[in-house]
């Protein structure tokens, strides 16, 4: 996709509901944020030169301090996965509600229109074939 082409706008009333609410949070924006760069590979390349850099140059003995770090970094990564794991969730369902809702609708519709082409094939038949009174 080239820079000059758009990114349709979403349809779907779960994906605008959640849009607007990721848009009117602040917390949300910086845990999306925090999530998808942590969920890349330029986050593994950072970690890795930035703990390799720590070893060779912050210590005599870095792994204390480093293990420290690590095990925080990894409790925060590890809440910024599971708050992303519980919106997708409940995206999920809002948009299996909606599904759901509209696909009753479309069987509610499809058939009261079955009933009335049924109504209308019946007075058809009654009117072309049944022997004139």
């Amino acid at each position: 996709m080239s820079a000059s082409e758009t990114v349709p706008a979403p349809r779907h009333p779960a994906v605008v509901a959640q849009l607007e609410q990721r848009a009117g949070s602040a917390q949300l924006r910086v845990a999306d944020a925090i999530t998808a760069f942590a969920g890349s590979m330029p986050f593994v390349y950072a970690h890795a030169v930035l703990f390799a850099l720590w070893m060779l140059f912050m210590e005599r003995s870095p792994w204390p301090t480093l293990t420290l770090v690590v095990s925080l970094e990894a409790i925060f990564l590890s809440t910024f996965v599971m708050i992303g794991q519980n919106r997708q969730s409940a995206f999920q369902r809002a948009k299996a509600e909606h599904d759901f809702v509209e696909s009753e609708l479309e069987l509610k519709t499809n058939t009261e229109l079955t009933r009335q082409i049924h109504v209308l094939t019946t007075e058809l038949h009654r009117r072309l074939v049944a022997p004139p009174a």
